[in-house]
């Protein structure tokens, strides 16, 4: 899969996925589901998530050999970087944490699954 379409697939991805969690809120309006600042988390995972994917595209057109290294080696930085970012917000404010990690982890585990999902499918095409 070429960089623009993953990058089209990821626009749309990323748009249900912000359709639905503005909805959220509309449908279940006495329950606190979304973070204070959930459209900070949002962002950030999506953004984490399109740079992983690149670095890791990145490293499979370099060496298709080692690629499983770069696919791994971007899930890493994802981590740690994500890691970082909930240490950050934790520290700089004071609501629920258990919303604050229902939302994130949610949202980082679906950004995973598309990431994996489109990486995959790359490895599948070189070995055939």
């Amino acid at each position: 899969m070429s960089l623009a379409r993953f990058t089209l697939f990821y626009l749309l991805f990323t748009a249900v996925l912000g359709v639905i969690a503005y909805f959220l809120p509309v449908v279940f309006p006495g329950v606190t589901i979304l973070a204070s600042k959930f459209w900070v988390v949002f962002g950030f995972l999506a953004g984490i998530t399109f740079i992983a994917y690149v670095v890791a595209d990145l490293g499979l057109k370099r060496n298709p050999d080692v690629g499983i290294m770069a696919i791994m080696g971007s899930i890493a930085l994802k981590m740690i970087f994500s890691m970082a970012f909930v240490l950050i917000y934790s520290v700089n404010t004071k609501e629920k944490g258990m919303v604050f990690v229902l939302n994130f982890f949610s949202l980082y585990l679906l950004f995973s699954f598309f990431e994996i999902y489109s990486l995959l499918r790359n490895l599948r095409h070189q070995n055939k």
